[in-house]
């Protein structure tokens, strides 16, 4: 059942994505920003109380939803589980904006490619060059397939439907709040940083797998923890040394100049690694399906 509702659930999210700010988004920060009114007076433990009522509570009425149907009929489960990973998932994300932003790259279009980028990553992007536009897109490839697929589905394999909802309302509730909350803020980054652990691993070690296995170890084990966000580093420097690209580097962002520490191994980013990114994360899901496809025959073969 977990191998037929993820099939239908991707196949929905592929050919008929949901708008880019998707309904749950929506749904969602006025939620948090009513928690954050009513509970922030400053204090660590009511920012504890408000992220479980943000996260928590929702998760326990979709999974007491999900188990209720499932008792009743299983294809009401079914549906359902289809239903929270369809809103859950973001696959068309990452793939078509990449392979359009590599395409105006090819055709030397770079104010269509930097224009492409802007508005997909909400940042500034006039002043790149051809190979910080790719090295960016490539970057953003790599972390939207962690957060909006990858990771997802991770949980959604381990807890089911709930799992798949838990993490996500997790990444919107840390991107919600902001970085202006203080200690009420700091169970939320915690949570999510508990949440990511496993698999931000799992990620980057599928990227190896399918990737420079040699390279990508090198770099996730030499390269990730310079970077600010180290579960971030993980992903974007497996990812880098599975490519063979560099990654990381100096970029101007608002104006001025930030360093960034350098990831990766190999040749600078262009058009054809931004490509070779979206295909990456093709592979993984094809071995993602695999590993689901063995589990389920063994389960079968088990009963």
């Amino acid at each position: 059942m977990s191998l037929f509702s993820l099939l239908v659930a991707l196949t929905l999210a592929y050919y008929r994505p949901l708008p880019r700010e998707d309904w749950l988004r929506r749904l969602f920060l006025p939620y948090a920003a009513a928690l954050e009114r009513n509970f922030n007076d400053g204090q660590a433990q009511h920012g504890v109380i408000a992220s479980l009522l943000a996260v928590v509570l929702p998760v326990i009425l979709v999974a007491g939803g999900y188990t209720a149907l499932t008792r009743i009929n299983s294809l009401f489960g079914l549906l359902c589980g289809i239903g929270v990973l369809y809103v859950t998932l973001r696959f068309a994300r990452f793939g078509s904006v990449a392979e359009s932003i590599a395409q105006s790259l090819r055709a030397n279009n770079l104010e269509g490619a930097r224009a492409e980028l802007a508005t997909w990553q909400a940042c500034e992007t006039g002043t790149y060059s051809e190979r910080e536009v790719a090295r960016v897109g490539i970057e953003a490839t790599l972390r939207h397939a962690h957060h909006d697929l990858f990771a997802p589905l991770f949980w959604f394999l381990l807890l089911g439907p709930g799992g798949a909802l838990l993490y996500r309302l997790a990444y919107l509730l840390k991107n919600a709040w902001g970085d202006r909350n203080g200690e009420f803020r700091h169970f939320s980054l915690k949570l999510f940083d508990w949440l990511d652990w496993l698999p931000a691993r799992f990620t980057a070690g599928s990227f190896a797998v399918v990737g420079d296995f040699e390279d990508a170890v090198y770099c996730w084990r030499t390269q990730a923890a310079s970077w600010p966000d180290e579960a971030l580093g993980i992903i974007l420097a497996s990812g880098a040394g599975a490519l063979g690209v560099r990654l990381g580097e100096a970029l101007t962002q608002n104006g001025a100049l930030q360093y960034r520490p350098e990831l990766g191994l190999g040749d600078e980013a262009d058009a054809d690694f931004l490509s070779s990114a979206v295909g990456l994360i093709w592979r993984v899901l094809v071995l993602m399906g695999g590993l689901l496809l063995l589990l389920t025959f063994s389960h079968w073969l088990g009963n």
